[in-house]
């Protein structure tokens, strides 16, 4: 078994600086959109956000844990699996909706709600779900991390600029107004150009492990894209709440997992190269997703 955890990947205290800036600025630049219905929306259909909360905050979790016993993969890329099924939904995932004749109404309030909820959530599915996996339970013994420090982290990363952003648009509704644009395209421009920098520094560990990961970030999002959309099947739900509860359940917010590894996992490089390969190929597969059903007549 190659040890994945030797692999460092080049990231700079600086660079996880930027990162966190990167992730700040995008959270505030959506805040500025959302609005109280955007959460008082869940109200008014309460069986799709009963389905869409507990896909994505236990069902997701528990059947990454079933993964891993099936799959048995490196201890490390078993605890990045499990941090990036405990992260919110990221805000891409509203786009995506979109281009799938989803429901974005729900898309919008579900992410909103689990982004607020992570502070709670994340850390405490990834120690939960983390400790059923043995191996994974016992490479947590030899980390030391306080549960404290993760719930701050993510209280300042996600939360923080979400009130702040959510405070401009109540008092300051001008300024929110002509914010919106140039945040929403600055932020997401500067992440990206960020992601490809960190690619083209650290291509020969993902040229590496490649293969291996491709595999298992791909069998670990089909599942999640597939649990969410049959959740809210059984669940009878109609088909335009399943497709947006399913691109919810499969398209994480991996940059928040990215800096908690960093900041926590001194960057081990088995947990890394999982977060940052699902933070490419969640895109992928959703936006494949919205091809086909963007294609669907609405009735």
């Amino acid at each position: 078994m190659q040890d994945y955890d030797l692999v460092r990947l080049n990231f700079s205290p600086g660079g996880l600086f930027v990162l966190n800036i990167c992730l700040g600025l995008i959270m505030y630049g959506v805040s500025l959109e959302l609005t109280i219905a955007d959460f008082t929306n869940l109200r008014k259909q309460p069986k799709a956000a009963i389905v869409g909360l507990f896909s994505q905050l236990v069902l997701l979790p528990a059947l990454t844990v079933g993964l891993l016993y099936i799959l048995k993969p490196h201890p490390g890329l078993a605890l990045g699996m499990i941090l990036v099924a405990a992260c919110p939904g990221g805000n891409m995932s509203n786009f995506i909706s979109l281009l799938a004749k989803g429901n974005v109404p729900l898309s919008i309030s579900l992410t909103a709600t689990t982004t607020v909820l992570a502070w709670f959530f994340t850390p405490f599915n990834f120690f939960f779900w983390g400790k059923l996996y043995s191996p994974a339970a016992d490479r947590l013994k030899e980390i030391s991390l306080n549960p404290v420090d993760v719930f701050l982290s993510i209280f300042l990363i996600l939360v923080l600029p979400l009130i702040l952003g959510a405070l401009t648009n109540r008092f300051l509704p001008k300024v929110a107004s002509s914010l919106k644009k140039p945040m929403r395209i600055g932020s997401t421009v500067l992440l990206g150009v960020f992601i490809l920098i960190a690619f083209v520094g650290n291509w020969k560990s993902f040229v590496e492990f490649g293969p291996v990961l491709f595999w298992l970030v791909l069998l670990h999002n089909g599942s999640a894209l597939t649990v969410g959309y049959f959740a809210s099947w059984i669940a009878g739900l109609a088909h335009k709440e399943r497709k947006t509860i399913s691109l919810e359940t499969g398209l994480q917010n991996s940059g928040l997992g990215l800096i908690l590894i960093f900041t926590f996992f001194q960057g081990i490089g088995s947990m890394a190269l999982i977060a940052a390969w699902w933070g490419v190929w969640h895109l992928i597969s959703g936006l494949f997703l919205a091809s086909i059903w963007g294609r669907e007549k609405t009735t």
